[in-house]
């Protein structure tokens, strides 16, 4: 029996990119990054922070939070 296994970061950040999502990375150290993935690997991400971008580590990642706008009034 064979089974498909679902990788549950590479679709959840995959929508992220595709979506153009703010998003904000909190590291292990406690420091908090905001931005957009522009890309991603089996190791780490590549976070766009006010023009540049950033490479992460994800074993120094805690939590990531996508930022979700205000619904239209």
């Amino acid at each position: 029996m064979n089974k498909v296994l679902i990788n549950v970061q590479d679709s959840f950040f995959y929508n992220l990119r595709k979506d153009n999502t703010e998003i904000t990375v909190r590291l292990t150290s406690g420091e908090e990054r905001k931005g957009r993935l522009r890309r991603f690997d089996k190791f780490a991400l590549v976070l766009e922070v006010e023009g540049h971008e950033e490479m992460i580590y994800k074993h120094a990642i805690a939590s990531i939070r996508a930022e979700t706008s205000p619904p239209p009034s």
